[in-house]
This record gives C-alpha cells, structure tokens and sequence, in this order.
C-alpha cells in the first residue's frame, strides 16, 4: 500500500510540474499556423437558430468550416482551402448549407503561371444537416438557394474553355445547374450568363449569352412549375438582372452591338405581373426621338431598377463615344456622300416612334427628322498626326489633374439617372450636367440632388464641403433649390431621407432641421431639446459637427440622434418635444452607441418592437448590451470586457452576440432569450491560443496632458508578468485608442510590422496612450499628451524606464518621428511612413486618390491652418526642422509606391539623419504602397522590427543588417538566407 501511495505522491509531483512549465512566447514563426475567425464575414446563424457556421482562417495555409448545432455539441468541419473570404450561406428552410471550396494554397503556390495557364477553380460542397451527406460540384462560380422556397441550389459553373485576351464578343455564357434538393436530380442550363431568384424563389431569371449572339434573350422560370418562357430573343446582349425587393418586379438591360459606338446601345426591360401572365415591358431610345437626349444612350454602368409600384422604371442615361478613329473616319467619309433620306423614310422613321402621343409630339418629330436630314455632314477628319503624351495643370481646375486621372475611369462611367413613365410612357430625364448627382427618395416621389459647381474648387484646396441642395418632383422632373451653399462638417450633416420619402433631415449651425418636400418648408426640429447636438471632441478644423444620426422611424414621424452620450426622439414635425429616451448616458458617463439592425429588410426604426443598443463605459472601458421596450432600457449585458456583434435568426428568437477581452480572443453566444440571458458559448476561436504564453491582464491608466486634459491609456502586461519585476515596453498610439483596452489583437502579419499580442507574448509590457489636438500643434500635441501618460504608466511599476521603445505607423509614424525630437526618454523607435516635412507634405499629393495635401492639412487630421498664415506652426511641428535634436534610434519603413504619405518625407527625414550621423536605417520594399500587402514583406518587416527592438531594449545581439547594413551586391545572399531562417 505504501508502493502505490508513493507511486501516486510521484505522479501528482510530475503532474504539478507539468502544469506549472512555463508556456513558450508566441514566435513569427507560429503566427503562421494561427487560426482566428475573420472579423468580417466569417459567422452565419442559420434561419431557424439551430446552426452555427463559422470558418477558421490561418494566416498561412488552408482555413476550415465548422458547422454546429446550437442546441447541443454536435460539430462538422470541413477543409475549404486558401482563402480571404468565404463563400458560405444556409438555405431558408435551415436543412441545408452550401459553401465553397478554394484551391489549397500548396496547389495556388505550385500551379503554373501565365496567360496559357489553366486557371484553379472552386468547388461547392452542400450538406444536408439532417443527414450530414455531402454532395460536391466542380468548377463552380456562384452558386444560391431559390429564397424561401428552398427547393433548388443553383450553381454558375466556370466555362471549361474560357477565352484568353480581350474580346467584347465572346460569349459570356456558361452552364447553370439546377440541383433540386428533394430528389438530388440535377438539370443544365447552358449558355446562362446571369441567374436570379426572387425573394419568395418561386421564379428564376435567366439571361442567354451564346456563341454568335445565337438564341440570346431573356428568359424567366416557374420554380414550382418548371414552366421556362422566353420573354425577349434578339441578337443582343442582356444583363444587370434586378429584382424588385418584394420580388414582383424584374429589370434589366438589353444592348445592342452598333459598330459606330464603343459600347452596346441598350434599351432597358422590365418585366411584371408575375401573379399571372409575366408582362414585358421595354424602353428603345432609338423609338423615341422626342425626349430621349441626341447622342446619348441608356448607361450598363447603372443597374436598372423599378419603381415601388411598378410605375416607372429608373435607369443611367451616357453620352456616346465613337469607335475607333479609323471605325469613325470610315463612317464620315460614307455620310459625306450619302443622299438625304428619302420621304417614305421618314415617314416609317415617325410611325417607328411609340413616344409620340400627340399633334405637339408629332410636329416635334417632324421637325427633329428635317433637322437631322438636311443638316451638313462634315468631310472625313484628316489623318491622324503625331501629338505629345502631355497634362495641363491650370489654376482653375475645379478638381487636380492627378484627381481627374484617378477617376478618370469613374468619370467616363458616370450615367445621369432618368427614368421612364410605363403608363404614359414618357421618358423623362432627372439629372444632367447642373445636378449630377440625384438620390432618389422612397416611394419614387422626389429625388434630392446636390450640386457642388460653384464650392468644388474650394472644397478641393480647403477640405471644407459645400453644396447646392435641389429637390426634384420625379413625375415633372421640375427641380428646386431649396439649400444654398449647405455646410457639411462631417457625414451626418447631409439630407437623410424619411422612409416615406417625403421629408429629409439635415444639419445646420449646430441644430438638426427637417425639410418638408411637398409643402418646402424647413423648420429646426432640436432647439428645444436643452442639449447640444455638436460633437465638442471633434478635434478637427470642421465647424460645430453633429454627432451621429441613428436613424428615422419606420412611421417617419420621429428620428433619433445622439448627443454623444445619450439617444434623442426629435419629432419630424416638431408637434412633440424632444424626448432623451436612454437618460443616464451623460450622468453616468455611458456612451449609448450604434442601434442593431437584426432585420436587414426592415424600413426605418420600429418603437413597437424591442431596439439594441451598444453601451460604453467612456472613464470605465466597460461595454454591453441594453434594450429599449416601450419607451424603457433595460441593462442586458455590461462587462469588463468588449461587447458586441448582436445577431437574431431570420425565423426565430435566437440571438448572437460576442465577447472578447485583451487575453480571450472573440467568442460567440446564443441566447433563444429577447433579454439575452443564460447565453451558451457556441463558438470555439484561436485554438492555438492556451499553446503560448500571453499577457494576464491590462490596466487602465488615468492621467492628464500637459495642457489639463483628462486621458486614459491601457497597460498591457508581459506574459509571465511578476509583481516588482520591470519590463521593456513599447508605446504605441494613434490618436485615441484606450478605448481597445478589451480588444483581442489577433496574431497577424500586419501591413505596418506591429502586433500587440505578439510583442506581450514575448515579453514586452505595451502601453497605449491617447492623444487629442490642438489647432496648428499636432506634433506638439503628441508630446504634451504621450510623455505625460509614459510618465504615469512608469508609476506602476511595470515599465522599466530605460528601456522604453515607441512605434506608430502613418500618422503614428509622423508622431514618432516628432516625439525623438522632443525628448531622450525613448531608447528606441520606428515609425512607418512618417509625415515629416509638413511644408513639403501640405503640398504633396495623395496619390491614392489624386487629391492635395492642403485639404487633409485644413480640415482633418493635419489640424492646422494654411502654411501662409501660420509658418512658424509647420516648422514648429515638423520633425525635419528639429532633426539636430534626434539621439534616440530610429528604424523607418517607407515604401516607394506610398500614395499616402509621399515617398520623399522618408528620404528627406533619412538623409537629414545620416547627414548628421544619427543612428538610422530605412526599410523600403519595392512597390509597396502605404502599408505592405504582399505576405513576404509583411513577414520580413515584422521580424526585423522585433529584431530592431530586442537589440535596444533587450540586450540581444543586432542581426546584420541592423549592425553593418546590406550591400547592394550582396542583398540578394542575405535574403536568401533570411528565408532560410539564417542572419
């Protein structure tokens, strides 16, 4: 007895050192293999609740589906390849899922490259949850269940012979298969181009794309019938299937090949009457010589769509463009010498046209046609001669040249909507060349335009907006300006329109203002609240900008704002006074934030039924869940941790939301509860993470600037963290961000090198200070609010203040670079594509989107006013101009493809640095943009940073290329040896 009880002593000792062996750091190796959901589109509820769906992506490798059941364990996985996002969707009755299957990486990394090569194809896989049998399909472009009938997966296959280089007439059609569910029997439709099903999925429409245009045409199915009708057949090209929402309506585009034009000139179709007979109805430009515009045709670049009551269909109207030069010159030499048309012409010409109605229309037409008759053709244009590849930049260009060539491809794009009467059959062109831009309002009343013609050049170099507010009647297509020159501080200040369609709600001087669109009248809605509605943190140079918009009440009678801590009911007519429905947001310091939209279909906000907010505690960090019932909140859920993500099934009272801390990476729970109760865990995340070593706990750090500010930052631990031990630590900041203090950092190769996992993993204490603004001191600003806030952190204990690193990335990066002007507290730092010029800078490019510099300067995040009126701020504030002052060293990444933050303001900062022999190296990967993409400079990047820190504030020996630097001739060697795993 006494054998066993010592054998058993033995193996509790080894079971007690077992578990007390210290788990190992997190290495750049490992996050590899790290396995996580996506944050976006990576979970799916089943209709019914009774299925969970999620995908584990790891950074490197084949991600997997796991499928399970929400009301026991019972689990399915399945391999679904290499991939970013995945394809996966139940169907409306919940018996089955399909998703797609990608390459495996190893098969994309090895499969031949160039133009012969045969491309890698997906799979889909569909699962019958009652029985868990799988079916697979090949070469699978799209595939969708037939809406809530469930009856058909549909599955677009890719053509087996796709045809290489550019060929406009090629035909874009391919197989479709139609798997029926209950019998597993499966029909192929061929030459399909585009499919859809209506929402009830009792129809399917189909558009023809075959070889030779032969037997093209739109065609519509019965799903319970199986009774197939071809609606339209031509030589022509159908496309843009839409739907209307309810399903009772379909249009699209019809176009038809014209040798004299580089694009189809297309004429739009609808179709209705789906309850009996399918009617179509269709608009030929070409017929209508009266309304439709001279030279212009219907857009493809428009998707057409009905109107809510079938009236009337809405389309993009385009200015045509010839064919080629030589397509062109051959056509005005044959016009120059065509006789005119004769009379039995023209009179079949006016029979052709359906839009004439009346004598006025007739003599109209008559006119147009004697017009275009006797009119002088021009003589074929001479030979084309040599021109120069040249762009002029004037003044007065209302936007950049390097703006025009980004949207150049937009711009050439761009379609005026207009819309046609099916019942009076009048078309009727809503915007042109004055109002471009028209949003059309529910119900198809009235559209609202803005105009910005006469603020666009200023808007360009101030960042300022301004615009022309117009409202156009959509039956008249009479137009009215009804605000002049509105100021848009931010987002939420422009027109929101009613669910009804007939009233907007707009931003004005620090009030909120409801426009009526039938009586034009205005009338200020807020004033009376006994609150502000400006949003007083905004540290940005816009003037008084409002918080957030939550949205108008499906009644339209009411719309809810926020005040930056509570919710407010404003009445649209201001009958009643507003109401603060949430109450203790400001008392209590309780950020009520964003409403959950938990039905996408809905119109407006519903007061009848339960709404969900997320809660935030603003000095706490605390985050939850409350509900608003019947003009009550109820408190659902609020923890020390970082809620949200709410959820509800399509069919039933299931409802998922997630958790997540620094420590516990996001999980997700089901609650068949409305008040979310007794939630069950039904998600399995990051199972590598209880592997390695992480950071226990963080704390929130309560300072002030230097200019009296009330700040926070978080303090996450080491792993292995010891009370009284002191730890190297890296600060890291972007503006404000100690509100992620219970945010999970997923291990990832990200595009700027850093990881905060990784780094606490390893060792490392991570501090994460805000930062708020002054007017022309955003450099200043870092120190009077970063410095403060290490000081205090210091306080703690943890931070061993002589071995204190900092990092930003773009305009963390700018702060970085600044901040090792300002003070020697930092041993260490790298900043990722650093502003550091702000002369320069303001007038740079930002060539990612063609626009100046100026404007981000004036009225976002460069906080400062015009270099001209305030030089000694852009000196006072730029990192370059305080160079001689930089004894801390630095590592910078600046890509030379950078469209953010140009190029140049690395070089300028680095030579700057080595003209005075300050310790320095620069980090460029060749083509890179702002922030890397490809995985093999991400990875690198991320290495040598860690390298780059370990050396300064661990103590470990510097790599080669910290140390010596890398020659030219010998880079390659040294990167191959990297990949090797050698320095």
């Amino acid at each position: 007895m006494k054998k066993y009880f010592i054998t058993y002593l033995l193996l509790c000792s080894l079971f007690a050192l077992a578990q007390d062996k210290p788990k190992p750091p997190l290495t750049w190796k490992d996050v590899g293999t790290w396995k996580a959901i996506p944050a976006f589109g990576g979970t799916q509820l089943s209709p019914d609740g009774s299925w969970f769906a999620y995908v584990l992506n790891p950074n490197e490798g084949d991600a997997e589906l796991i499928i399970r059941k929400t009301s026991d364990t019972t689990k399915i996985k399945y391999p679904v390849g290499s991939g970013t996002f995945f394809a996966f969707n139940f169907s409306d009755d919940s018996q089955w899922i399909a998703f797609k299957v990608y390459p495996k990486e190893k098969d994309k990394k090895s499969a031949p490259k160039g133009p012969a090569a045969k491309p890698l194809t997906d799979k889909v896989f569909l699962v019958n949850l009652s029985t868990k049998k799988k079916t697979e399909f090949e070469r699978v472009k799209s595939f969708a269940f037939n809406g809530e009938q469930s009856s058909v997966l549909a599955l677009h296959l890719t053509p087996t012979n796709t045809p290489s280089g550019p060929n406009a007439d090629s035909p874009k059609g391919s197989d479709l298969l139609l798997f029926d569910l209950a019998s597993a029997k499966t029909q192929n439709l061929g030459n399909i181009s585009e499919y859809a099903f209506n929402k009830k999925g009792d129809w399917l429409a189909l558009t023809v794309d075959a070889a030779e245009k032969a037997g093209n045409g739109i065609w519509v199915r019965n799903m319970t019938s199986n009774v197939v009708m071809i609606l339209d057949n031509d030589k022509a090209t159908y496309k843009s299937l839409n739907w209307t929402e309810k399903g009772d309506g379909l249009a699209l585009l019809k176009g038809i090949k014209d040798e004299k034009y580089k694009t189809d000139l297309n004429s739009v179709l609808g179709v209705k009457n789906f309850s009996a007979v399918p009617e179509l109805v269709s608009y030929e430009p070409k017929k209508d010589s009266v309304a439709f515009p001279k030279g212009m045709s219907i857009s493809a670049n428009r998707t057409p769509y009905w109107s809510e009551d079938l009236s009337q269909l809405f389309f993009g109207i385009v200015k045509l463009e010839p064919a080629k030069k030589e397509t062109a010159k051959a056509d005005a030499k044959k016009d120059s010498t065509k006789k005119g048309e004769s009379d039995a012409e023209k009179l079949a010409k006016i029979k052709a046209d359906t839009s004439i109605k009346t004598i006025a229309d007739l003599t109209k037409a008559i006119a147009k046609v004697k017009a275009d008759s006797t009119k002088k053709v021009a003589g074929a244009p001479e030979a084309d001669k040599e021109k120069p590849d040249m762009t002029i930049w004037h003044w007065q260009d209302k936007r950049l040249q390097s703006r025009q060539q980004v949207q150049e491809t937009q711009d050439k794009n761009f379609s005026f909507i207009a819309n046609y009467d099916v019942n009076s059959k009048k078309f009727l062109r809503l915007a042109d060349s004055s109002v471009k831009n028209l949003n059309i309002a529910p119900k198809q009343l009235f559209g609202i335009g803005q105009d910005i013609t006469n603020y666009e050049l200023d808007n360009n170099l101030d960042g300022q907006n301004y615009t022309d507010v117009y409202v156009t009647d959509l039956k008249t297509g009479k137009r009215t300006k009804v605000i002049e020159k509105h100021y848009s501080p931010n987002f939420y200040a422009n027109p929101n329109v009613a669910p009804d369609g007939t009233k907007f709600l707009y931003w004005k001087d620090g009030n909120w203002f409801v426009y009526d669109l039938s009586g034009q009248t205005s009338r200020n809605i807020s004033d009376k609240a006994g609150t502000s509605f400006i949003d007083q943190e905004d540290d940005h140079n816009v003037r008084k900008p409002p918080y957030n918009v939550v949205g108008w009440t499906s009644d339209s009678r009411f719309v809810l704002v926020s005040d930056g801590w509570n919710i407010w009911k404003l009445s649209a007519d201001a009958s009643a006074a507003p109401q603060n429905l949430t109450k203790n947001g400001k008392t209590e310091q309780i950020r009520y934030q964003n409403r959950f939209v938990l039905d996408p279909e809905e119109k407006g906000i519903d007061l009848a039924k339960t709404q969900y907010f997320k809660i935030y505690g603003e000095w706490t960090k605390k985050s939850g869940l409350v509900a608003l019932d019947n003009g009550q909140v109820k408190e659902l859920l609020w923890e020390d941790a970082s809620i949200g993500g709410l959820t509800k099934a399509k069919n039933a009272n299931a409802y998922v939301f997630s958790r997540q801390t620094f420590k516990k990476s996001p999980e997700y729970y089901l609650s068949t509860s409305a008040s979310l109760e007794n939630g069950q865990q039904i998600s399995q995340n990051t199972p590598s993470l209880e592997k390695y070593a992480w950071s226990p706990s963080v704390r929130l750090i309560d300072y002030k600037s230097d200019k009296g500010e009330k700040l926070q930052g978080a303090l996450f631990l080491p792993a292995g963290y010891e009370a009284g031990k002191k730890y190297p630590t890296i600060v890291y900041y972007y503006e404000k961000l100690s509100q992620t203090l219970n945010n999970f950092a997923n291990p990832s190769y990200p595009g700027g090198g850093w990881n905060p996992s990784v780094y606490t993993s390893n060792g490392y204490a991570v501090f994460i200070p805000d930062i708020v603004y002054k007017l022309n001191d955003p450099g200043m600003s870092a120190v009077w609010c970063v410095i403060p806030g290490v000081k205090a952190a210091i306080k703690t204990g943890v931070i061993d203040e002589t071995k204190i690193g900092i990092h930003g990335h773009s305009w963390g990066g700018y702060q970085t670079s600044f901040l090792i002007t300002q003070t020697n507290m930092f041993k260490a730092a790298a900043a990722g594509a650093p502003l550091t010029d702000m002369i320069s800078m303001y007038n740079l490019i930002y060539k990612n989107t063609g626009t100046s510099n100026g404007a981000i300067f004036e009225a976002s995040q460069g906080r400062l006013l015009p270099p001209w009126e305030n030089w000694e701020a852009y000196n006072r504030n730029s990192p370059l101009y305080h160079v001689k002052k930089v004894n801390t060293p630095l590592l910078l990444l600046h890509n030379d493809a950078d469209g953010a933050v140009d190029f140049t303001q690395g070089i300028e900062y680095y030579n700057a640095l080595r003209r005075l022999k300050k310790p320095v190296v620069l980090i460029q990967y060749k083509g890179e943009n702002h922030g890397l993409v490809k995985l093999p400079n991400r990875k690198d990047y991320a290495i040598r940073m860690m390298e780059f820190f370990d050396y300064h504030l661990k103590g470990k020996p510097a790599p080669d290329w910290l140390d010596k630097g890398i020659d030219r001739l010998n880079l390659d060697e040294h990167l191959d040896k990297r990949a090797m795993g050698i320095d």
